[in-house]
């Protein structure tokens, strides 16, 4: 991929386009602070620059904010007691216990972790994954059971929800398979901004594409919905 710069202030933006076949141009930052615009090869250099530009404010702060918790993100968990957790939009500390019943639990702005063997890594890792996993399942439908009743009169049918990891995005939507696609990472985010999404890949199933009458619509049905999309872009890790 070759490098391209744009100034902006005093600062300096070097990012990298990739060539994709792509509906809309996409620009993905990550956690090392590497910054990439997704385009389809017959848009043009200049319309990618001008976009890049537009977003400059977003990707400095953005960057910023990568480089201030560097330790945190790039850093592999060791799955110690002290280790900060991200939870709907919380920080939660981790406390790891030698148990005889291996479990994890949320309790009073912590997340407990009982083991057999605390210096076991692997095993500490499933079992917190396993319960995010629980979580995001729980947490994850019980959203969609709130969002879908505002969009049912539209005649929007009722869809399944799929949870996996994904690099860029935090939903997708399968129209013909009445399916939904959701970030693992979304689990980090405020649960309005959980709604935020949900609703966005369910308005999918009446506007393919993201025109003028899907955001107008969006905007209708959840005013605020470009606040919940800045605090899930700017503030929630997306992991790779």
């Amino acid at each position: 991929m070759k490098t391209y710069e744009i100034k902006y202030g005093e600062n300096k933006i070097t990012f990298c386009i990739k060539r994709k076949n792509v509906k809309n141009v996409n620009l993905n930052i990550r956690i090392t602070g590497e910054v990439i615009v997704t385009a389809k090869e017959e848009v043009p250099l200049d319309f990618i620059m001008a976009f890049v530009e537009r977003k400059s404010s977003w990707i400095i702060k953005q960057t910023k904010y990568y480089k201030n918790h560097e330790s945190e993100n790039i850093s592999e968990k060791e799955f110690v007691s002290g280790e900060t957790i991200k939870y709907l939009g919380k920080q939660y500390r981790l406390k790891v216990f030698e148990s005889t019943e291996e479990n994890v639990k949320y309790f009073r702005g912590y997340i407990h972790l009982y083991v057999y063997d605390k210096t076991d890594y692997k095993r500490k890792e499933e079992l917190l994954n396993n319960w995010i996993e629980g979580k995001c399942a729980q947490i994850f439908n019980d959203i969609y059971n709130k969002v879908y009743p505002i969009v049912r009169k539209y005649n929007v049918p009722k869809v399944e929800i799929k949870i996996r990891k994904m690099k860029t995005r935090w939903g997708s939507c399968m129209a013909k398979k009445e399916k939904i696609i959701l970030n693992k990472d979304l689990i980090k985010a405020p649960k309005y901004c959980i709604e935020y999404v949900i609703l966005h890949e369910l308005l999918h199933l009446i506007y393919k594409n993201h025109n003028k009458e899907f955001y107008g619509f969006l905007y209708v049905l959840m005013p605020d919905w470009k606040e919940r999309k800045r605090i899930l872009d700017e503030e929630v890790i997306m992991t790779l």
